[in-house]
């Protein structure tokens, strides 16, 4: 039984009232541990620790902070093992997918860790002679940075990792859902040197915090990662106290798969990406549009494919799909799918859930997917794959942008000039062709429209946690 409490100043303490929340294992339904809650007083407490940790922090060098970023990093690899069990167990995802995203998650620090070296302003030309002209780039603030439960490590290290190398200082609010493998992750920075208030992690109700910590003038920016609907509650919070905010929200990926393209490849990777975590990632690929030249092969062995997928406890040896997250997953499970069979889809595979135990759904595929029905129009967000056919290109960036979505898209063609007309025409933050290739540390990763704003990845991903200053010095 797992023990995670808060981290507030350097110190892990329980809750000011010492009430803690059940942590539920989703591949037996029973307790796996422990969190502590946070209370207004806590909250108070750890902004206060980060904006009185900032006044340092953000004057320590690039250099170092990077260098105590790969000290965290370090400290990560080395504990890989023991915290992907945690993850497995708390979170429901296969023992193999668990450690690589804490693999993932290491080669996150080590990034932002050069990039910490990296933050650089520019001198502007002066029109008279004896004018200086500088710009010069600062970190914001104190960030409240909020993490969903789906990919804890991965989710929390872009942020933190970000928000460090910047020189800006945070609290965290991670799910209750998966609070451990954060703990543990948190624990790395904290045994890697990084001094006490610069990272602060609490647990909760999230109304509470982020009603607490958006409106909180020590609180500089916010990140947040999760639901549509929330973020556009917390966005329109921080917009009116003006601060800034980074928002990677909810997806539904179109896949826009096309005659000419191979299609062992398009199988094999789109198949494999769909029932990647049981579906229950923002980038998933959910929507496949086929060419009707290709739609019936395509199906039949996308059918195949989805039927290889093993479920089961992720500790398992030879487990492919693990459980959904909690009930509520699968009660949506079911509704869509039944939503979606009443409006003329057919179901292909799959559709009910597996068991008395646990929170398991079958691979479903549901084929000739109308419009109308609900799964094509709010995101599934579990192991559903709804497969309709396209007449023309025309047609495919249609219906690929037809929703409010635009975080990812993916797309399978041999046509260069497809491929040029798919790159001009999709409405997305993120498109990858004839291959799955998003959420590199080095690359951005966000999306447009209803999926938000800001960049988690690459360079951008710093940038967003500094101001620019301009400063102009007359010599004369």
């Amino acid at each position: 039984m797992q023990k995670t409490l808060l981290l507030i100043d350097g110190q892990w303490t329980a809750g000011g009232e010492s009430v803690v929340l059940d942590v539920i294992n989703p591949a037996s339904g029973s307790g796996f541990g422990t969190v502590a809650v946070a209370t207004p007083e806590d909250l108070d407490r750890a902004a206060g620790a980060a904006d009185r940790a900032f006044v340092f922090w953000s004057r320590v060098s690039g250099y170092e902070r990077g260098r105590l970023l790969k000290a965290a990093a370090a400290l990560l690899a080395e504990r890989l093992e023991a915290i992907a069990k945690v993850l497995t167990q708390e979170q429901g995802k296969p023992l193999v997918e668990s450690r690589l995203e804490i693999g993932n998650a290491v080669n996150l620090i080590e990034f932002f860790a050069e990039e910490a070296r990296r933050i650089y302003g520019r001198e502007i030309p002066g029109r008279t002679e004896g004018v200086v002209q500088t710009v010069r780039k600062e970190p914001v603030g104190p960030v409240a940075a909020f993490t969903p439960w789906n990919f804890p490590v991965a989710q929390s290290t872009r942020k933190i990792a970000a928000a460090l190398a910047a020189g800006c200082t945070l609290v965290l609010k991670g799910s209750e859902e998966t609070p451990h493998s954060v703990g543990l992750l948190v624990g790395c920075f904290m045994d890697a040197g990084i001094p006490a208030g610069v990272v602060n992690l609490v647990f909760g109700d999230p109304a509470q915090i982020s009603a607490f910590l958006v409106p909180d003038p020590r609180i500089r920016k916010i990140s947040f990662t999760g639901s549509t609907p929330v973020g556009k509650l917390l966005a329109g919070m921080a917009g009116q106290h003006m601060k800034r905010g980074t928002f990677e929200l909810g997806g539904h990926a179109p896949v826009l798969v096309f005659a000419d393209a191979d299609m062992t490849r398009a199988v094999e990777r789109a198949g494999g990406a769909k029932y990647r975590n049981a579906g229950q990632v923002c980038i998933s690929p959910t929507r496949f549009l086929v060419e009707e030249a290709a739609y019936e092969e395509f199906t039949n062995r996308f059918v195949e494919k989805a039927r290889q997928v093993r479920v089961g406890n992720g500790l398992e040896e030879g487990t492919s799909m693990g459980p959904l997250a909690n009930s509520r997953r699968v009660e949506t499970m079911e509704r869509l799918v039944a939503d979606a069979v009443d409006h003329g889809a057919k179901l292909a595979l799959g559709g009910e859930r597996i068991g008395n135990s646990g929170y398991f759904f079958q691979p479903t595929v549901l084929t000739d997917v109308p419009l109308e029905a609900a799964a094509m129009n709010e995101e599934p967000f579990g192991p559903v794959a709804l497969i309709r056919s396209f007449r023309d290109i025309d047609a495919a960036l249609a219906e690929a942008n037809r929703l409010d979505y635009g975080l990812a898209a993916y797309a399978y063609t041999s046509s260069a000039e497809t491929a040029r007309r798919l790159s001009n025409g999709i409405q997305t933050g993120m498109l990858s062709i004839n291959h799955h290739g998003l959420g590199l540390p080095e690359t951005p990763f966000g999306g447009v429209k209803d999926s938000g704003y800001g960049s988690e990845g690459g360079p951008e991903a710093v940038e967003a946690y500094l101001s620019t200053k301009f400063v102009t010095h007359a010599t004369f």
